[in-house]
């Protein structure tokens, strides 16, 4: 018996998914006696409440269920099935307070909101008294106390937060939002907002969308109620979790307008909202004036550009209305334009956060693309070009300043259209004049703009020719380091460096390891502000190509943890040059290699040949790697992996892939790897991204599946995720031991289980497996045909064997022939078990090749034991198979072989070699082919 309850409880998962509930029951139990940590028991409970359920024991349930709640009152599993086993004991009023609980937790779960539903219809069934409802499942008086609660200032704190969460989820449920609505209660929640206390105003705007979602009628009543200037307003507060609370509503009322959601019909109240144009337009407007009020919080224009973003632009291309982005563009295209020319070192600067301006360069990309026509886009053009000229004054640089930011922000939009904008006259001489200039300030608009122009440089063609002599400028003349930074990664950006150590040792003229260790020194300082800790993350992305730094950087653990820290923030850039870095660090870059007769024709003509940084020799790249493994590395790139599509972009993907694959080289690495969570992470990336990078997570995942327990590494369902990674590595166009480790991870699959062997056989592995066996590479020859050792106990496999026309059998057969022990292991062990299940296959080995029966006799004769036991089965499935088989074994030299071996006196070791020849000449005297010695 098993004595882990963790293994307990996986094997009463497995029960009880196989609807096994019996012994799920047993598993859980038993794991619940030997169990002493708390969080796990609440877990066994709330499993067994599960089984007791199926199990139609609800009392049982209930108990079991209320157990795992005393421990962990939150669990929302065991709340559901305490409320599911209440439910049919007939304690409605119980299982209500349960669901509840549960739709509290969890708002937006249809299920809880439909078990509330149910419930709630059967308490008002069952308590109807005399014709009427008892005023406690009254919904009218529920809402009034609600209100009545949540209005007092003298409540109770825990009273009203109970009030607040019940009127949400009141809210959320039709019925209760219409007698919210019919009971005066918008005005109701109007007074909450306007008590200004944060968990109020959260709770009426909450209780709102509720209202709203769905409801055509009701969300337009609500919208010209409360009135859209208000809501702007309310948005616009410096509050993260209000602001955020109000775009929702905000976005609720909209996809109700644009007839987009839960679709409803509520009969004549749709009669109420004839046209909704009007209020969209409305709405659009108020939006485009937050971008530009002072009055609004950065929080709250990041809620009005992405509800922009959302909203306006088409969401199919197919549809040939793009009515609301000419609107925009129209309305309010020179309103983006200033919130992107925005300059935040500037005093008149608009309240922003990190994101915004970026948020409003996305706006412009969509609404560019949106576009349909070359006088649409013209149009758009001409609103930049005036907007820009109106902005450039040679006499006042304040003003200019905005004009190139503007350029800036929008090469990191519609970059075509950026192009061109740099084109404009007067705007290159005006960034000239600004990289010239004494003023910090002007220095760093230009060093960005100068970045943002660099993104492809096939069609910057001016930042080619004078883009690198501006910012080797700047770099010099600056004593600003952020603008250092920022020039360096410029630079590099444009290429001139070559990506090379070389070349960044070039423009830095030895500074580097000055400006690593400013940079690490942003990176550990959360007190300064978060745009320079950004350019602190993409300098080292820079730096670390400096042999140097990369090592100093890994030595500064609390700087590498600031760096995984900040990878967490939902920033692409960040995470880019975070990947970046550490792809840098771990050497995990591809590089070309050098031939020898063009370096040495390289030096005669005195030019320079890059040589490699003795600290980037393999053992100073293996230290570093485990200096990133100890400072948690892995936990940080699978937090990475987590990050939304939209940031976590393909090439991301690739460097992460990259990193792994270079932890993934040292086997004692591993363990720690796939405890932190790194065999999990890998899967995602191996499915989706760039070819290069799905190879490398599918190699990381293969070294990592070719020595660790599959249960432990990929558990659940997961292992099966992992093999079509693994059968794209056997394509003949990857690298042999990219091959090999593959053959090695799919082997250590096979042995596990036969529902993994049948997903590898229907991942189309078979022929691969099978081509690798004729392999003349002894190690591919070999993991080939171990790992189909392991396939043949698969009866699909089997039957492919069996099946006319082919040469697999006779493959494995002269396989067993081979010289390699190893092979002759594998191979032999296949013929056993095919022998062993299929008789067919029996009489069809004698058929293949007339070396057969040489081959079996090598088998039985040979100096390994563990060959020669597998061939002396092969001996015995044969004979068993079929009498005239059989008696052609005895009439050769396979009869003195078998006699010799099954005389021999018996010894621990060979035991199991002696009883198999004993148990074939026990089988031919049963024959009658043989008689035994005291009768011959």
């Amino acid at each position: 018996q098993m004595e882990d309850p963790i293994q307990l409880k996986e094997e009463g998962n497995k029960y009880f998914q196989a609807s096994d509930y019996e012994k799920a029951l047993q598993s859980y139990t038993q794991a619940i006696k030997l169990n002493k940590d708390k969080a796990l028991q609440a877990v066994l409970y709330r499993n067994r409440a599960a089984c007791f359920l199926k199990k139609e024991e609800y009392a049982k349930a209930a108990s079991d269920a209320s157990r795992a709640i005393d421990i962990n009152a939150s669990d929302i599993k065991a709340l559901y099935r305490r409320s599911q086993a209440l439910e049919k004991l007939g304690k409605l009023d119980q299982a209500f307070k349960d669901a509840q609980k549960c739709a509290t937790i969890e708002p937006r779960n249809k299920n809880f909101q439909e078990t509330l539903r149910r419930l709630g219809a059967n308490i008002q069934e069952k308590v109807n008294v005399g014709g009427a409802l008892r005023i406690q499942f009254s919904t009218d008086s529920r809402v009034q106390k609600m209100f009545e609660i949540l209005l007092d200032e003298n409540s109770e704190k825990e009273k009203r937060e109970k009030a607040a969460n019940n009127l949400i989820v009141l809210g959320r449920e039709e019925a209760g939002a219409e007698r919210i609505f019919q009971n005066n209660g918008v005005n109701l929640l109007l007074q909450l907002i306007e008590t200004k206390t944060p968990e109020l105003i959260l709770a009426a705007v909450r209780t709102l969308s509720g209202m709203c979602t769905g409801h055509k009628a009701r969300a337009t009543a609500i919208l010209h109620y409360l009135g859209i200037d208000s809501i702007c307003m309310w948005m616009s507060v410096d509050n993260e979790e209000i602001s955020l609370a109000v775009c929702n509503l905000l976005q609720t009322i909209t996809d109700c307008l644009l007839g987009q959601g839960k679709e409803e019909h509520h009969g004549k109240d749709e009669a109420v909202v004839l046209d909704t144009k009007k209020d969209l337009k409305m709405i659009t407007m108020r939006l485009l004036d937050m971008l530009v009020s002072k009055n609004v919080s950065g929080q709250g224009r990041d809620r009005a550009l992405n509800l922009l973003n959302k909203n306006i632009p088409r969401k199919d291309l197919k549809d040939h209305d793009n009515s609301r982005t000419i609107f925009v563009i129209d309305n309010g295209l020179k309103k983006i334009l200033k919130v992107v020319g925005q300059i935040p070192e500037m005093p008149d600067c608009l309240p922003l956060t990190e994101n915004t301006q970026l948020t409003a360069s996305v706006l412009l990309n969509k609404l560019y693309d949106d576009l349909r026509c070359d006088p649409e886009r013209d149009n758009y053009r001409v609103i930049c070009e005036e907007y820009i000229k109106s902005k450039i004054d040679p006499q006042n640089m304040d003003k200019t300043l905005h004009a190139i930011q503007i350029v800036s922000g929008v090469l990191q939009g519609p970059f075509d259209l950026g192009n061109k904008l740099l084109g404009m006259k007067g705007v290159m001489e005006m960034m000239v004049a600004l990289c010239g200039s004494e003023r910090e300030i002007d220095q760093l608009v230009a060093v960005e703009a100068l970045i943002h122009a660099s993104t492809k440089l096939s069609r910057a063609t001016f930042i080619i020719s004078n883009g690198v002599n501006l910012l080797k400028e700047i770099y010099k003349k600056t004593k600003n380091e952020k603008i250092k930074i920022r020039a360096l990664v410029g630079l590099c950006k444009l290429g001139s460096a070559g990506g090379t150590d070389y070349g960044l040792r070039q423009f830095a003229e030895g500074s580097t390891e000055k400006l690593a260790k400013q940079c690490r020194k942003w990176l550990c300082n959360t007190s300064i502000d978060a745009r320079t800790r950004k350019w602190a993350v993409e300098g080292m992305s820079y730096l670390t190509l400096d042999a140097d730094v990369k090592d100093d950087f890994v030595e500064d653990e609390p700087a590498l943890k600031a760096m995984f820290d900040l990878a967490k923030t939902s920033d692409k850039t960040i995470l880019y040059s975070v990947a970046s870095a550490l792809v840098n660090c771990t050497n995990s870059y591809d590089t070309k290699e050098l031939v020898p007769e063009l370096v040495q024709l390289a030096k005669f003509s005195k030019q320079h040949v890059p040589e490699e940084h003795p600290k980037d020799k393999k053992d100073f790249v293996v230290k570093r790697v485990k200096r990133l493994l100890k400072a948690g590395v892995v936990s940080a790139l699978a937090c990475m992996v987590k990050a939304d599509s939209a940031i976590l972009t393909d090439q991301s993907k690739e460097l992460i892939a990259r990193v792994f694959l270079a932890l993934c080289e040292d086997p004692k690495d591993r363990g720690t790897i796939v405890a932190q969570g790194g065999g999990k992470a890998l899967i995602p990336l191996a499915l989706e991204g760039t070819e290069v990078g799905k190879i490398k997570a599918s190699h990381a995942l293969a070294k990592i599946a070719a020595i660790s327990n599959p249960d432990i590494a990929f558990p659940g369902e997961r292992v099966y995720e992992v093999v079509r990674p693994l059968v794209s590595l056997l394509n003949t166009e990857r690298d042999g031991l990219q091959n090999y480790e593959a053959l090695l991870g799919l082997t250590n699959f096979s042995g596990r289980s036969d529902k993994l062997r049948l997903k590898i056989v229907k991942e189309k592995a078979l022929p691969d497996i099978e081509n690798y066996m004729f392999e003349n590479h002894d190690q591919l020859r070999q993991a080939a045909t171990e790992c189909m050792c392991n396939l043949v106990v698969n009866k699909e496999v089997q039957e492919r064997f069996v099946a006319d026309g082919n040469d697999r059998l006779k493959l494995v057969v002269l396989l067993c022939g081979e010289d390699d022990e190893k092979v002759q292991v594998a191979a032999a062990g296949a013929l056993a078990m095919l022998t062993a299940a299929q008789k067919k296959l029996c009489s069809k080995m004698t058929q293949v090749t007339t070396q057969w029966l040489e081959i079996l006799q090598r088998l039985c004769l040979h100096d390994n034991m563990e060959v020669q036991h597998r061939g002396l089965v092969i001996a015995f499935n044969l004979i068993s198979a079929d009498k005239e088989l059989a008696k052609k074994l005895v009439e050769s030299e396979l009869l003195e072989i078998l006699t010799y071996i099954g005389k021999q006196e018996d010894h621990p070791k060979m035991q199991h070699i002696i009883n198999a020849a004993r148990d074939c000449l026990t089988r031919c005297m049963d024959y009658g082919l043989i008689k035994p010695f005291s009768q011959a």
